[in-house]
């Protein structure tokens, strides 16, 4: 039986998952999850949902090997491109088969919340292929520094609702989804974009994607001669790209690795707390008020995590480093100007730890792969100013 296979029949990943969530919303979880059983067992909708990702998502998306990084380094290093899968990040592959889902439960409506605006406009995508109406709530200061990304899901037929309250950032956006929620859920389905959320979110959502770590762990296998990767890297928010990631390796010899912004650290600083419906590590203070995250990342702004990693972080199959601003700024210019590839601030966190310990934590001669989870066209106006700032 695979370390990650399915919780208990409450949703926890040991201790932690669990549906914290109003009185009114426990029919719809119920019902979530029994849709969710039904169509993940139906071979009818994994092929649809297949065909989707393989024929308008990009799937597979390739491994390509660092080079020149490995050589400056002394480590091979393996990059995961899920910032060539459409839309720019492994987003789609979760809202794609949330938005299947929608339509088999009869519902009309899609909403969801963002922070980089990379779920956002992967769920605006996902709807206007399949004909849903789409809501995005997004923070205010988000609105502001993704307004690329704001564009990109108007245009695609999405309205986008700016969120004024508390930090203005991601948590306050999914409390406002989460709201919305209660008041529409006969006609709505409520998108979650991270292995977070109450049951079966986190189960549901890691399933989704796992067609990262399915395919990388057959490519990597090719590429090291029926090997697995020494290390496997991802960043982690919420978490979504490292489950999907992790669920590919877990079972192997390989040792898995996320790397959480420094200011957004909830498995590295945080303690374990109820939150956005489940139970999992989230940075609070001592009287249990969520404390409010900080990241250069829109994407990893967040006061928790996904149940599961801290599952996988209490039982020692995962370990868990952070990184802070200026490692990461460092690690896209270095990536950008050795490799020609731009990642997103999200996944340049991953890359920030893997120079950072190579040669220290990761051995010389090690095999590394990281998942480039996005790429970095929303962010260059962001780093363009800061770095303008600084030079």
């Amino acid at each position: 039986m695979s370390i990650m296979g399915a919780p208990s029949a409450s949703g926890r990943f040991g201790e932690y998952g669990g549906r914290f969530v109003p009185e009114s919303l426990i029919p719809a979880c119920f019902k979530l999850e029994e849709a969710f059983t039904q169509a993940w067992a139906d071979q009818e909708f994994t092929n649809e949902y297949h065909r989707i990702l393989t024929e308008y998502g990009g799937r597979p998306t390739p491994v390509t090997e660092l080079r020149r990084l490995s050589e400056q380094l002394g480590i091979r290093v393996l990059l995961k491109r899920e910032d060539l899968a459409h839309t720019g990040s492994h987003k789609i592959n979760n809202v794609i088969g949330q938005a299947l889902l929608t339509k088999r439960m009869g519902k009309t409506r899609m909403i969801a919340e963002t922070g980089a605006g990379q779920h956002g406009v992967a769920t605006a995508t996902a709807a206007a292929l399949l004909g849903l109406d789409c809501v995005i709530y997004m923070g205010e200061v988000d609105v502001a520094r993704q307004a690329l990304n704001v564009f990109r899901m108007k245009l695609l037929g999405a309205s986008v609702v700016s969120v004024t309250s508390g930090s203005r950032t991601l948590k306050d956006a999914i409390n406002e989804a989460m709201r919305e929620w209660v008041a529409s859920v006969e006609s709505t389905h409520y998108c979650i974009g991270s292995v977070m959320g109450p049951h079966p979110y986190p189960f549901m959502v890691r399933e989704f994607q796992r067609i990262i770590g399915d395919e990388a762990v057959v490519q990597a296998g090719e590429i090291l001669d029926g090997g697995v990767p020494d290390y496997v890297v991802a960043c982690v928010g919420g978490g979504s790209n490292a489950a999907g990631t992790f669920a590919g390796f877990v079972d192997t010899p390989a040792k898995l690795v996320g790397v959480e912004p420094e200011g957004g650290a909830a498995i590295t600083h945080g303690i374990p707390g109820v939150v956005h419906g489940m139970r999992s590590n989230l940075l609070q203070d001592d009287v249990g008020q969520v404390l409010e995250a900080y990241s250069i990342s829109a994407g990893l702004d967040y006061p928790g995590v996904g149940p599961e990693h801290s599952y996988l972080s209490s039982i020692g199959r995962a370990a868990y480093a952070t990184a802070n601003d200026a490692e990461v700024l460092n690690a896209l210019q270095i990536l950008s100007r050795l490799e020609g590839i731009i990642p997103a601030l999200e996944p340049a966190h991953a890359m920030a730890y893997v120079m950072r310990e190579a040669g220290k934590a990761i051995p010389l001669g090690s095999t590394v792969l990281v998942t480039m989870s996005g790429r970095g066209d929303k962010d260059a106006e962001l780093v363009a100013r800061i770095l303008g700032e600084t030079s």
